[in-house]
């Protein structure tokens, strides 16, 4: 075996080992279900959990393997160079206690958008979304906030290497409709979804602007569309959402 074939292998390897983790993260498994999954040998996945629970990525409980909680110290690490995450935590989780409802910060990495913090309140409804859900940023109200404020040059960037997938029967897929409503969200300084992510659910979302204007993130509230109605959907939340992403943005700036 030559240098690169080696090289290759151990790659492979890697792949294999995280491939094994994003099983585990959608529910624990054992051994035949996991390599049924990824269809993998039984004797290769074993392995490859053996090493993983030697170092506490995962953890064995009679042949169930979970996640190891040495993964939320990765988790921390990742999100510390974000200061955007210190400024945003309380904001947040005022908000989710004065709605009720869910409340999420995010930040972009690549061409989406990932949750960076997420609180909810005493009637938030449950969905599939987490911290570090990966969203598409034309189909959430806190992605859309993000790019309407994004350089022209990084925003064209985006658009042209990701293309804008129909997610519900109401995501916006045509390209000239989401730069006029990004426009929008510019005059008015914050972004709706409407069922665009999630049948049934609604959200407002607003930028989280540096001092000098630099987009850092955003932050949205979302909620099921027969509270998201009216005055509460049109002006309550928005309200409330520009003045905190205003706050967040000045302690970001300055943290």
């Amino acid at each position: 075996m030559n240098e690169t074939e080696g090289e290759n292998q151990h790659v492979r390897a890697v792949v294999t080992s995280f491939r094994i983790l994003e099983v585990l993260r959608e529910s624990g498994g054992g051994v035949s279900a996991i390599a049924s999954e990824l269809d993998l040998a039984k004797s290769t996945v074993h392995n490859h959990l053996q090493t993983l629970e030697q170092l506490g990525y995962v953890v064995a409980d009679d042949g169930e393997y979970t996640l190891g909680l040495r993964l939320l110290d990765l988790g921390y690490h990742a999100r510390r160079p974000y200061r955007l995450y210190e400024a945003a935590k309380p904001e947040a989780d005022d908000i989710a206690e004065r709605t009720g409802d869910r409340c999420q910060v995010m930040v972009r990495e690549g061409t989406e958008g990932v949750y960076v913090y997420q609180t909810s309140g005493e009637q938030a409804i449950t969905t599939d979304s987490h911290i570090g859900t990966r969203v598409d940023l034309h189909a959430t109200a806190v992605g859309k906030a993000y790019l309407a404020y994004l350089p022209e040059s990084d925003l064209e960037e985006i658009l042209t290497s990701s293309p804008l997938e129909k997610i519900t029967e109401k995501t916006t897929t045509d390209r000239e409709d989401l730069l006029e409503e990004l426009e929008e969200i510019r005059e008015q300084g914050v972004a709706f979804n409407d069922e665009e992510r999630i049948l049934g659910m609604r959200a407002v979302g607003a930028p989280i602007l540096a001092q000098d204007g630099t987009v850092l993130g955003g932050l949205s509230v979302s909620g099921p569309t027969t509270r998201f109605q009216g005055d509460r959907y049109q002006t309550e939340i928005p309200d409330i959402v520009r003045r905190s992403a205003r706050v967040i943005g000045i302690k970001a700036t300055y943290v």
